[in-house]
């Protein structure tokens, strides 16, 4: 469970007239993390060169077009069932697929936004008429005058002195025909000659003219029907063409999907035979496969042709070190949460161990230290639960987040009764060890000692890596090799005779160990390159290698020091929880003395808030202890992830 699978190299001789079919076949094994050997190229074959790369651009071009059809039906990706195949397609058949598909949808949703547009232009008529719908008077009358100028419209009741104001001087008559609430309804009169300035003052003001196509005749009213029967038709019409999308929608919905899955399909298959080498007319394919598929890969394989030559080069570990070897983890599904902080952090290297186990312990353990409250932690509990169960269709993506969730959050009432706290509330059950807020000294000095013991387990986690790596150096001599843990266990024994009386440690063999293993840290650039047998032993000279090794040695003891002291924060939030529940009860009781309703709707109130605030406040810095101060001393990550060749990749989405 530490360690990544083993993987073997594998390279592949396919001639040129397999090469889709094999390619096909590796793709359904997932398990072929491919090398890009595109390097590898000759000018011979059928295939001209940069043939795949038009094809792979080709097929992206054309799934741009089936998702733009998708679109404009309202049609999903959807989910790809497990069990289907989905097999490469010819672009010609999807462009021809495509053209007919395009064609009724583009006419029929052309024909619906028209109709819309049109509805909303006759409703808007209407909305400008409905004003003057008490206007006796043919509306075609008013645009025949030819002295007169006229102007119909709506403008704020409160713009309309101000307008009244501004024409003084010029010869015309304001009229209000009408007075709404947030509108009224005008006529402005005035001479033909003074119509610029009329318009310009009505336009000041905010008048909105009403305007109509010369078409409509007749009473505002009897407009106004008219109108109202045309946007009945039109909207007939719109949900006509509605009903067709529709059809269209459940007619071509299986078709869609699946040439979208093929599509994608046939762009992956061109894109990784783009990065296969080729040698006159047979295909090299390099790649890594897990050292147990092997025997598996050769069969299937040879089910599909019996021309591909295979050869497979097993990768011993030792001294392996190599970034290209990917790491394929293979962690149990409870622990795909702690799987995806590591991966956040970086990828293991092939040649180190996998810290999610080490760290599906850690991270509730220090989380549960700083959160300790069994009420807090049971509602982290079902929190975590409900994710997990994938019942809220928005989340069902955060499933392994859940387990970890849920995990943390049974360590905080394992905690909580440690500490005797349900919901802040300290006297509903005695504390089984004691509570941070009656004994800080205690809870810090118990974080402190959980902080130690990590440490080393980390140092301890270095030194099987470097055996991993046979690196002997950094084993026997580096910061978190054998000499820094004697140098760091030195340090604790100093500290720790002068803080407790009466303990027994021989000062002498104290200090001779500090000297030891601070002679180690100091030498170890020049002790490590003797022992690789490499020339020159001091770059830069014998000065700037001492003042180097002398500050690398200072900063070594501070990484110490501010390593240990880091986990103090653990005591610390363990204080701050109680403290803050604390400041709960008391506002609660300020505001409802007797202990009504208000008071426990603060107390609820302060309850979320401590869950949701703090307890991603302490997820932060317990995230922080473990990639800092934890991983540094032996997580070095940089490594390269494993990923099998496939040609879909599954994606959730509504059917």
């Amino acid at each position: 469970m530490f360690q990544s699978q083993a993987m073997t190299q594998v390279e592949l001789v396919v001639p040129e007239q397999d090469i889709v079919a094999v390619t096909e076949a590796l793709a359904d094994l997932r398990v072929f993390h491919q090398i890009d050997a595109s390097y590898l190229r000759t000018r011979d074959g059928t295939y001209p060169a940069g043939y795949w790369q038009e094809r792979a651009a080709t097929f992206a071009a054309l799934e741009r077009r089936i998702l733009n059809v998708m679109q404009m039906l309202g049609v999903s990706e959807g989910e790809l069932p497990p069990e289907e195949e989905v097999h490469s397609i010819e672009p010609e058949v999807v462009h021809t697929a495509l053209e007919n598909l395009e064609q009724a949808i583009r006419a029929c949703v052309r024909q619906a936004e028209e109709e819309r547009r049109k509805l909303e232009q006759l409703r808007s008529y209407a909305r400008q008429l409905e004003p003057l719908r008490g206007l006796d008077v043919p509306i075609e009358l008013l645009r025949t005058l030819r002295s007169i100028f006229l102007l119909l419209g709506t403008i704020p009741p409160q713009n309309f002195e101000r307008l009244q104001t501004s024409l003084a001087h010029i010869p015309s008559v304001l009229l209000m025909l009408r007075r709404q609430d947030e509108l009224a309804v005008v006529a402005l009169f005035g001479s033909q000659s003074d119509a610029d300035i009329l318009e310009r003052a009505a336009r000041s003001a905010y008048l909105n003219p009403i305007n109509l196509p010369e078409t409509y005749r007749g009473t505002p009213a009897e407009i106004i029907a008219a109108l109202n029967t045309g946007s009945e038709r039109a909207q007939e019409r719109v949900a006509a063409c509605e009903a067709e999308v529709e059809r269209l929608h459940q007619a071509r919905v299986p078709q869609l999907r699946n040439l979208l899955w093929r599509v994608r399909a046939s762009g992956a298959l061109a894109e990784a035979i783009a990065r296969f080498g080729r040698l006159h007319y047979t295909y090299l394919i390099l790649g890594w496969v897990p050292t147990q598929q092997v025997d598996r890969l050769r069969r299937e394989l040879g089910v599909v042709s019996d021309d591909v030559l295979i050869e497979v080069r097993p990768l011993d570990r030792q001294g392996s070190g190599e970034n290209g070897v990917p790491t394929a983890l293979h962690n149990p599904p409870f622990l795909q949460g702690f799987q995806q902080l590591v991966t956040n952090y970086g990828a293991p290297r092939y040649d180190e161990i996998d810290p999610t186990p080490l760290l599906a312990v850690t991270f509730p353990l220090i989380f549960g230290v700083m959160f300790g409250d069994v009420g807090h932690g049971l509602v982290l509990t079902l929190l975590g639960l409900l994710l997990t169960s994938g019942r809220v269709r928005s989340l069902r993506g955060s499933h392994a987040l859940g387990l970890l969730v849920a995990v943390c959050g049974v360590t905080s009432i394992g905690f909580g009764f440690l500490y005797g706290s349900v919901l802040g509330m300290e006297h509903l059950v005695p504390p089984l060890w004691l509570r941070p807020l009656d004994n800080v000294t205690g809870i810090l000095t118990m974080a402190m000692a959980i902080g130690v013991l990590l440490l080393n387990v980390g140092f301890a986690c270095n030194l099987v890596n470097a055996w991993l790596r046979r690196d002997w150096g950094r084993l026997l001599f580096g910061p978190s090799g054998l000499a820094g843990i004697l140098l760091y266990w030195s340090l604790i024994g100093l500290v720790a005779r002068s803080l407790v009386r009466g303990l027994q440690l021989n000062s002498s063999v104290v200090l001779g160990a500090a000297l030891l293993g601070g002679m180690g840290v100091t030498l170890s650039g020049l002790l490590e390159r003797l022992l690789r047998g490499e020339q020159p032993l001091f770059e830069g000279g014998v000065g700037a290698y001492v003042a180097q090794a002398l500050f690398e040695l200072f900063e070594t003891v501070i990484s110490f020091m501010s390593n240990s002291l880091s986990y103090v924060r653990m005591g610390a939030f363990a204080v701050a929880h109680g403290g803050l529940s604390a400041v709960v009860f008391i506002l609660a009781g300020l505001l409802s003395p007797s202990q009504g309703f208000g008071y426990w709707l603060v107390v609820a109130f302060g309850s979320v808030v401590i869950v949701g605030f703090e307890g991603l406040i302490v997820a932060i810095q317990t995230m922080r202890l473990e990639y800092y101060e934890f991983f540094s001393k032996f997580f070095t990550g940089g490594g390269l992830p494993y990923r099998p060749l496939t040609l879909v990749q599954r994606r959730r989405g509504a059917r």
